[in-house]
Parts: structure tokens; sequence; C-alpha cells
């Protein structure tokens, strides 16, 4: 279900989202929503003090790191069951 959002603006700022949106071949009321949809993803999502927590506990643990390309040349020769005797 849609909903209506008014937002009030100077006449100004309302000449200079026409202009972005025309530039952009689009109406005002998509490039509005685009920009929206697009400053809600860059919001952080969830619970700051649990992300942190979460970081805090993996640090505790110790995994094996290394060059990415080595990496991945040993998961694959333990898929295909070489080892590296």
């Amino acid at each position: 279900m849609s909903k209506r959002l008014q937002v009030l603006l100077e006449e100004s700022e309302f000449r200079e989202i026409q202009r972005l949106a025309k530039g952009k071949r689009m109406t005002v009321a998509e490039w509005v929503r685009q920009v929206l949809r697009a400053a809600r993803q860059r919001e952080p999502q969830g619970d700051l003090g649990r992300k942190v927590e979460v970081v805090r506990t993996a640090s505790l643990h110790s995994f094996p790191t290394g060059e990415i390309a080595q990496i991945n040349r040993e998961i694959e020769q333990g898929y295909l069951g070489l080892g590296s005797s």
C-alpha cells in the first residue's frame, strides 16, 4: 500500500530539485523517492551496542589469515581433495 508524504520546501529549494530531477529525466516525485531510498540505505541498521558486542566477541577468536589469493587456492585444493601434503 502506498502512502502520501507532504513536504514543504522553500521555492528556491523546490526549483533546484526540479532542475536536478529534469537533468535525470525523471519526475520530482521519483527523484525524491530515489534520494530517500539512498539515504535510508546509508543509515545504520540494528542496535549499535549489539554490533559492538559481536565485534568484541569475534576479536577474542583466532582465525586463519593470509593473502586472499593463497587462502582461495587452499580452499579450492580442499574442495578437490588435493590437500597440501
